[in-house]
């Protein structure tokens, strides 16, 4: 099964594709798409939906994880980063891709043990679960790996492989 995983943003989309396998993890690509503060709203959600589409299209997922939107303090931010989670989605179902959704406190007990892990803790067991030889750069890539290893594992125990 190929997975990719996305942790949504509206300047950086963070990008992780697995392929899973009973037990093992192999990394197929990662990254991110990142658009300019200047750019319009709509001009960065598009960009990052043709965005989306690439990799879709390069690498043939199975599957989509997308974490869920964690609602902080900023609430204009967190407007933003729902619209670019938004299209990401958009382009996961267009392309006719299960799209699965897992918490923050999901992910961190998934790929570290602890739910409530520091996203230091995240990114090292990131590094070490992929044998890979740094953590992964800016922390959005991590993340999208992180929520990638996450679905993998979840999808395991559940039984909705493909």
């Amino acid at each position: 099964m190929i997975i990719l995983g996305i942790d949504p943003g509206i300047a950086i989309v963070g990008y992780g594709i697995l392929e899973h396998a009973g037990n093992k993890f192999r990394v197929i690509d990662y990254g991110a798409i990142t658009t300019p503060a200047g750019q319009k709203l709509s001009d960065r959600l598009r960009d990052i939906y043709e965005s989306v589409n690439i990799l879709i299209e390069r690498h043939h997922p199975d599957q989509f994880a997308i974490e869920e939107l964690f609602f902080n303090t900023n609430v204009k931010t967190a407007i933003s980063v729902a619209h670019g989670r938004g299209v990401a989605i958009l382009a996961a179902t267009v392309q006719g891709l299960p799209v699965f959704e897992y918490t923050p406190l999901q992910v961190k007990q998934s790929v570290t043990g602890y739910g409530r892990a520091d996203k230091a803790q995240v990114q090292r067991m990131v590094k070490t679960l992929l044998g890979l030889p740094e953590v992964p750069k800016p922390d959005d890539v991590a993340d999208a790996l992180a929520i990638a290893i996450c679905h993998g594992n979840t999808s395991r125990m559940l039984n909705f492989d493909v």
